[in-house]
């Protein structure tokens, strides 16, 4: 094997009391592939596990940091099983985002899409810098945001996820912060955590989970009572032919039917 066939997609380090987890998966734009979601999860229990983790940053390589679900992956097999696969692996990374007791940091100067917006909604302080953009795009193959409707409708205002869920049009950390996806805009964002990370260790372990409990309660009822329903709802989509045909084009790079 190559030595980038076996290097981590999801980097693991910890220093300052802090467990940071970088995206390193460029070559399909942190694309949430199996191996990457499998390593993430891997890297959230390490640093759940760690006395010595007091917190966790999310952070990403190259411009992008989360293009959503890899849809490579999923035109490799049965549309149904693959979808429902997908669907509840992503309900496993946003509720494990959200359960962990130790706060987590997004650390963001790159693109989100798709599932990538749903990670970003899951963690409790988000930065992003100049380099930020974020879109919702699953109007534009076919789909909605089913499953990352779950941590995304607690944190957009409503007119705001009207607008975006709608249209899948693209805006930048400042609107981010204004409706609510985005905590801070800092034009150094590791300069930025860095702080956060220092404001953080100053409040007790069971102090900080117990708050973090607090806030996410409701986040995690919705889990309880609408994942599974949203989960078939998303399911069902795939493979019906506007999907296709929308996946389709995206991998083309050419605009679907409905757009011409």
């Amino acid at each position: 094997m190559t030595e980038t066939s076996t290097a981590p997609y999801v980097r693991y380090e910890v220093g300052n009391g802090f467990a940071t987890l970088t995206f390193d998966s460029p070559h399909n734009r942190n694309a949430l592939s199996s191996r990457l979601v499998a390593e993430l999860l891997q890297g959230l229990d390490d640093a759940a596990a760690d006395p010595a983790v007091r917190g966790i940053v999310l952070a990403h390589t190259g411009n992008t940091f989360c293009a959503g679900a890899d849809l490579s992956e999923a035109s490799n097999a049965d549309p149904a099983v693959a979808a429902d696969e997908r669907t509840r692996v992503m309900i496993g990374v946003l509720r494990r985002l959200v359960e962990t007791p130790k706060p987590i940091i997004a650390q963001i100067d790159g693109n989100v899409r798709a599932g990538g917006m749903g990670i970003v909604a899951a963690c409790d302080v988000v930065v992003a810098g100049p380099g930020s953009s974020f879109a919702l795009t699953e109007v534009r193959i076919g789909l909605a945001p089913f499953m990352i409707s779950l941590t995304l409708l607690p944190r957009l205002s409503p007119r705001a996820a009207s607008r975006y869920y709608l249209t899948g049009e693209k805006f930048g950390a400042d609107i981010a912060e204004q409706i609510g996806l985005v905590t801070i805009t800092a034009d150094d964002p590791a300069a930025e955590v860095a702080r956060l990370c220092a404001e953080l260790r100053k409040g007790s372990p069971q102090g900080l989970a117990e708050a973090k409990r607090l806030v996410n309660a409701g986040i995690l009822a919705e889990f309880d009572s609408s994942a599974e329903e949203l989960a078939k709802r998303s399911a069902s989509f795939f493979g019906t032919p506007e999907v296709q045909e929308g996946m389709m084009a995206f991998l083309q790079r050419r605009p679907p039917t409905w757009a011409e």
